[in-house]
Formats: C-alpha cells, sequence, structure tokens
C-alpha cells in the first residue's frame, strides 16, 4: 500500500503523520509481514550469510495501543464521574475498550480497508473480520502516541471514542451503568409500556460460509396489537445474535426518542397551565 493511499485515513484520524512507517506498521498485519519474509527468504542467495531482515507487523504496536486507550479512557471516566465507585468506573472501562464498541469505530474509519494482509488471510475474508480491525485500530493508536505524542493522541481518542460514545450513552449513565445487554433491556422497556415482546426476523444473510454477513429486525408493536409493526429496529452483525443485539439498541433508540417527545409535550402542557394570565388591555 502506497503512503499517498493513507491520505483519507490520516484525515479521519485527524492527524498526518511525520514518520510513515509507523503507520504502514500499525497497518501490516502479521499474515503480510511473514509472506514478504518468505518471499524475500526465496529470492535470497543461498550462500548468503545473513537471514533475510524482519518485517514489523502490528502485534507489538497492538499491545502499547491497548494500553494507551486502556489509560486515556481510565484518567477520563475518574475525573468526568467522581460519583462512580471503583467497580463501576472498572465495568464502564471495560465496556469503551471492548471488541464490541471498537468495532464500530473502525467501521467509521473505514480501518479494514486500509489494513495490508497476506494473499492467504486476504481470500479468507479477514478484511472483515472483527478481532483484525480493532487490532488494527489499537495499533494505530500506538502509532498516533508514538508520532505525534500522548496528549495529542488523548485528544483524537476523546473525540473518535469515547465522547460520541459517552454522549448516546447519557441517558443511561444518569441511572448507572450503559446498557451491555440490549435484548433484554429491550424487553424490560416494552414491558413497562405494555407492549408485547419483539419478534427477532432475520431478513438479509450473505457472503461466504466463513464471512457471513446477517441483518436482523426487531419489530415491535404497540400495545394490544399483533398486526402491522410500531418500527422495525435494524440491526447488522457477523453472528445472528449479534445482529439482534443491534437491532435491540436501535428499537431501544426509538422508545428513547418516544418518551423524550412526551416528556417535552408534558412540560409544555404543565408549563401553559401554570402560567399567570396576562391582563386584558383596555
Amino acid at each position: 500500500m502506497k503512503p499517498k493511499d493513507t491520505k483519507e485515513l490520516e484525515r479521519a484520524l485527524g492527524h498526518r503523520f511525520r514518520r510513515k512507517e509507523l503507520l504502514q506498521q500499525a497497518l501490516t498485519h502479521s499474515s503480510m509481514a511473514r509472506e514478504q519474509e518468505a518471499l524475500a527468504a526465496a529470492d535470497a542467495d543461498a550462500d548468503a550469510e545473513e537471514a533475510p531482515e524482519r518485517v514489523a507487523d502490528n502485534e507489538q504496536m497492538e499491545f502499547l495501543g491497548d494500553a494507551v486507550l486502556g489509560f486515556v479512557t481510565s484518567q477520563a471516566l475518574f475525573e468526568r464521574y467522581p460519583q462512580y465507585r471503583e467497580g463501576q468506573l472498572s465495568k464502564l472501562r471495560a465496556y469503551l475498550v471492548s471488541e464490541k464498541h471498537l468495532i464500530r469505530v473502525a467501521n467509521k474509519l473505514k480501518v479494514g480497508r486500509y489494513v495490508r494482509l497476506g494473499h492467504g488471510e486476504e481470500k479468507s475474508g479477514g478484511r472483515k473480520k472483527t478481532a483484525l480491525q480493532v487490532d488494527a485500530l489499537e495499533a494505530l493508536l500506538a502509532a498516533l502516541c508514538m508520532d505525534a505524542g500522548l496528549e495529542k493522541t488523548r485528544g483524537i481518542i476523546l473525540k473518535l471514542i469515547l465522547e460520541p460514545e459517552l454522549k448516546r450513552l447519557k441517558k443511561q449513565l444518569t441511572q448507572g451503568l450503559p446498557i451491555t445487554d440490549y435484548k433484554s433491556a429491550l424487553q424490560e422497556a416494552l414491558h413497562s409500556t405494555a407492549r408485547p415482546q419483539p419478534a427477532y426476523v432475520l431478513v438479509k444473510e450473505e457472503g461466504p460460509q466463513h464471512c457471513k454477513q446477517f441483518t436482523v429486525e426487531a419489530r415491535i408493536y404497540l400495545p394490544g396489537g399483533h398486526g402491522k409493526p410500531e418500527y422495525a429496529g435494524s440491526g447488522e452483525g457477523t453472528t445472528k445474535k449479534a445482529a439482534e443485539q443491534d437491532a435491540a439498541r436501535d428499537a431501544l433508540q426509538y422508545l428513547w426518542s418516544l418518551n423524550k417527545r412526551e416528556s417535552k409535550t408534558t412540560r409544555a402542557k404543565r408549563s401553559a397551565s401554570t402560567a399567570k394570565p396576562q391582563p386584558k388591555q383596555p
């Protein structure tokens, strides 16, 4: 992959690398590195005294990036939520640095598009593998830290990884912790509004057997109704269970938006009923 191919990724990250080799290493999967080493060994003179140079991959950078992400996340939560006990902070941090959350960030940045893979890994659908994309994202954080320093990397992590999710979870955080099981949360929310339980429907299944992509709808209905769905939350995932969780999350957001609108209407009516009548003009 040529350096110019990463310009869009650098723009998305908000940093232009001075040391391009760091960026390239962060995007180099071990399958590509070992393949290049094998090719170099095959081309080398059989009588050469020195073995071909080892090609760097992103495994060690992933280790550093994971540590940087954990530190920045811990510090941000410690400063923002002084009312939380250690166990609550630990659970929230575990969610924010989890594969489940980071894959959404990786997809938004289109990390999979830039990863350098060996032919075998490419053929097996490695570019779409969640673990591979998340590992590359963590390696990118390490590359950022080495190229730009911790403070700038902290700002990028806050902007791209923490702030959007904390904002989305704000309603949940007022109740203590973010939701990790959206299907259970949706079931409870529907029960509290006298709605029937959701129906999870597989609407699309595509991709080769080793790299399936499922699309599921979480269909919810009005109280007492089983006809046309009130709303169909949509979700995608590499497993049916993951797609169902994603669909349940979408349906939950719909219910929250309804509650928010209803709350605003109630407040407006209450304000109108308590407003003092204006004196009539003579």
